[in-house]
């Protein structure tokens, strides 16, 4: 008897198999919320894309990469490089692609759990901190957000995910 309700979840790598790897990339997102979907749609298009070295792990962390990154914290064996793919409003052109070093988040956004603000930026900064993990994160500045939950990216974010593998591939 086929499941016609099989969790989407099921598709995506178990956190701790990709723990295992040198290099981590995590898309982070709802895929509800317009382009706030964008990490989770560049997950998939690099798993699309094939041709991951064998030393680098992908996972689709969805809207749960508080869990993912606290369990990271807590692990025994960590990735040596973690590259987190997420969609922010910092008031940039739409599409816009560009890293965004962990200084530069406000201390007063640094736990917000309001979209595009990082919220995880205290974990990620004690995993570059205390665990001696290399963090960095590339982001895409938002289009729109829209007011009712609404799947699919704006083209101008769409169009972006060639330019943001050519930064994540940089750090493989």
């Amino acid at each position: 008897m086929t499941n016609i309700h099989r969790d989407p979840a099921e598709d995506r790598p178990e956190p701790e198999d990709c723990l295992e790897k040198e290099v981590l990339v995590i898309g982070c997102g709802n895929v509800m919320i317009g382009d706030d979907g964008l990490g989770p749609a560049f997950i998939k298009h690099l798993s699309e894309r094939g041709g991951l070295p064998a030393h680098v792990g992908i996972l689709d962390a969805g809207t749960g990469v508080r869990a993912v990154l606290f369990g990271m914290v807590l692990a025994e064996k960590k990735p040596r490089r973690l590259i987190v793919v997420d969609a922010v409003d910092m008031g940039r052109s739409p599409g816009e692609v560009f890293e965004i070093d962990l200084a530069e988040v406000p201390a007063l956004k640094a736990d917000d759990f309001s979209m595009h603000q990082l919220p995880t930026s205290n974990m990620l900064r004690e995993l570059r901190d205390q665990c001696g993990v290399d963090v960095r994160v590339v982001a895409v500045q938002v289009s729109e957000l829209p007011t009712e939950l609404k799947g699919g990216l704006s083209a101008p974010v769409a169009a972006s995910m060639d330019r943001v593998a050519a930064i994540v591939e940089r750090y493989y």
